[in-house]
């Protein structure tokens, strides 16, 4: 099964697909591993691994931190390459690599794209590309089957609408909210309405994500796209103290919370 393949077959479940995001090497490369995959054994149905960076412009405070202390770790895009290796031996899920365009570009777009498909990767999420500047990286995930995922954001112009739903390959990724990632106790009440007009005109599946923190928003937010992504949550878990298993346990149960409750009725103000 390709990677697009992959990607495809993750959304086509009765329910919404659940979208989790870790940093890669956070705290250290060896236990992102395992924050990966509570992530997985929770309900996750497709995972975001993140590649640090020292100036993640799309990234809140907690993001932010994962990524400093990843750095600190001395992760690179190859170490978050092997975390992926790692991840796919012992799981099934598709996997997304996120990252920013420098580190990628500095590293070789050939190369990434071979040692992607190497490592079991399905797929890119690359926030500061645009796909009018996508062409050449396009090009070469659509020769070996990954997934390209573009953001729309609810100030997207008429002509990135166009571009990113004539674009993306993997998903549709929609910004919840204008600024960071980050979690937070309420979401726009005009989110659903937007997310019901770009869903309608997407070709692949549209998932939400930025501000996604609780039970209650993945169940409302799962009416009216996809897939609904969480990250600083998670993150935010993996930050509190204790031994790599305690961390683990602590994602797999809250990312549990999600999965198991996204069919029930409730409100996007709501907060557990």
């Amino acid at each position: 099964m390709s990677g697009r393949e992959r990607i495809q077959a993750a959304f086509s479940g009765r329910r919404p697909a659940l979208i989790t995001y870790v940093m890669g090497g956070d705290p250290n490369p060896k236990a992102s591993v395992e924050m990966a995959l509570a992530c997985a054994e929770g309900g996750a149905d497709l995972i975001e691994l993140g590649v640090p960076f020292s100036d993640p412009i799309a990234d809140g405070r907690t993001i932010q931190a994962a990524g400093e202390r990843a750095l600190a770790a001395g992760t690179r895009v190859a170490d978050v390459l092997t975390v992926a290796r790692h991840v796919r031996r012992r799981c099934e899920a598709p996997i997304l690599l996120m990252g920013y365009l420098n580190p990628l570009l500095a590293y070789g777009v050939e190369r990434l794209v071979d040692r992607c498909v190497r490592s079991g990767v399905d797929g890119l999420i690359i926030p500061d590309l645009p796909p009018e500047e996508s062409d050449g990286l396009a090009a070469l995930a659509r020769a070996r089957e990954l997934g390209m995922v573009f953001f729309l954001a609810p100030t997207s112009t008429e002509a990135r609408r166009t571009a990113v739903l004539q674009s993306a390959s993997g998903f549709v990724y929609f910004v919840s909210v204008t600024g960071v990632t980050g979690a937070r106790t309420s979401l726009p009440r005009e989110l659903g309405a937007q997310l019901d007009a770009a869903r309608a005109q997407s070709r692949v599946p549209l998932a939400v994500g930025f501000g996604v923190s609780t039970p209650a928003q993945v169940r409302e937010l799962g009416r009216h796209a996809d897939g609904v992504v969480v990250g600083s949550a998670i993150v935010s878990r993996i930050a509190q103290s204790g031994s790599t298993r305690a961390r683990a346990e602590r994602v797999r149960r809250f990312v549990s919370s999600l999965s198991a409750r996204r069919q029930a009725p409730s409100s996007l103000t709501a907060d557990e």
